[in-house]
């Protein structure tokens, strides 16, 4: 996001944190390890790739490179911050090698108290955690390298304030849930992203054979053009699931929101198969479809290969199609290299 942003959320997470210490005798009698430095981590990963568009010039592109700084010490604190430069180099054949698109994005930025083991506290820029693939969206983690539309379209991706989250034996079941609610606006608004505020919700998830995510959010969706400069609240209902039938991965989610005036609020969905077929290959195919207010359907096809090159390393070629025309949502061929570092 922008500096400003950055700003207010750093100077936020500290005054907190500065506050938590100060009662920590009331929470844990710890004292900070002596190995502290070493609790550090430096990681990340970047993608980068060529699209051949159905309907404009081809263009490629080195999508992102997102740099990740982890801190776990002998505390009951930890430590988890994103910084990404998206789009840092692109180029197409109107104006040739290009930065004009590069942008800088905090995607999270976070501090974990650990309570107990089924109790934690997050504070800080997380991600909003009412969907499987928004919490791991990084190239390295997904099959395709384009994004499923109801993933980012429909609901605020990253949310500042608090979050209790933790997970618990339910017979011989996992138990999962995230409870969160901003407390702190963005301060400047994305060209890039849809601008929400007033968010809060939770999510439960149940993991066994089956893993399925139930999730219920509340938020404004403001200032938005094709609404009239109309600030809308919206209530939403989120699905997901992943499985394996037999060596076949099934995945999909499906969100419904409901406007106060009771006026349909938009609804999106998808469902994605990757079934192995040798040497680390494997077939992908995905549908998809959303329903935006004012804004009106968009589907999309998918078919494509993925080569899991290394268990940090996949190249992706894949056929998109469909209809309406969405940003970030390209239609034609899409080819991209992602490594986790």
């Amino acid at each position: 996001m922008m500096i400003i942003r950055l700003k207010m959320i750093a100077v936020s997470l500290l005054s907190v944190v500065s506050l938590l210490f100060q009662c920590k005798p009331l929470l844990a009698d710890e004292s900070l390890p002596s190995d502290f430095w070493s609790g550090f981590k430096l990681g990340g990963y970047s993608s980068a790739g060529i699209t051949l568009h159905r309907d404009k010039d081809a263009e490629a592109a080195l999508n992102e490179v997102s740099m990740l700084l982890t801190w776990n010490g002998d505390s009951r604190w930890s430590f988890f911050g994103e910084l990404e430069l998206e789009d840092p180099l692109t180029w197409n054949d109107d104006r040739k090698f290009n930065t004009k698109e590069s942008r800088l994005d905090l995607e999270r930025l976070y501090l974990d108290y650990n309570f107990s083991e089924t109790v934690n506290l997050r504070i800080g820029r997380f991600l909003t955690p009412n969907s499987r693939w928004n919490l791991l969206h990084a190239s390295p983690l997904v099959w395709t390298s384009t994004r499923p539309l109801p993933t980012y379209r429909l609901f605020p991706t990253a949310t500042n304030g608090l979050m209790l989250h933790g997970s618990k034996p339910w017979g011989d079941l996992s138990l999962d849930y995230m409870l969160f609610k901003e407390l702190l606006e963005d301060q400047e608004d994305d060209d890039y992203d849809l601008p929400f505020q007033h968010v809060y919700g939770g999510r439960v998830a149940l993991s066994k054979q089956w893993n399925v995510g139930v999730s219920l959010l509340s938020f404004e969706e403001k200032d938005i053009a094709v609404l009239h400069k109309r600030d809308k609240t919206y209530r939403m209902v989120g699905l997901d699931f992943v499985t394996h039938l037999g060596s076949v991965e099934v995945s999909g989610e499906g969100f419904a929101r409901f406007a106060q005036n009771g006026n349909d609020g938009g609804s999106g969905a998808y469902l994605q198969t990757v079934v192995p077929i040798k040497n680390d290959w494997f077939w992908v195919t995905r549908l998809e479809t959303m329903q935006r207010p004012q804004e009106g359907s968009s589907e999309r096809w998918l078919v494509g290969a993925t080569w899991r090159i290394k268990p940090t390393q996949l190249l992706k070629l894949e056929f998109v199609g469909g209809s309406g025309n969405q940003p970030e949502a390209p239609r034609g061929f899409v080819s991209s290299f992602a490594i986790l570092f």
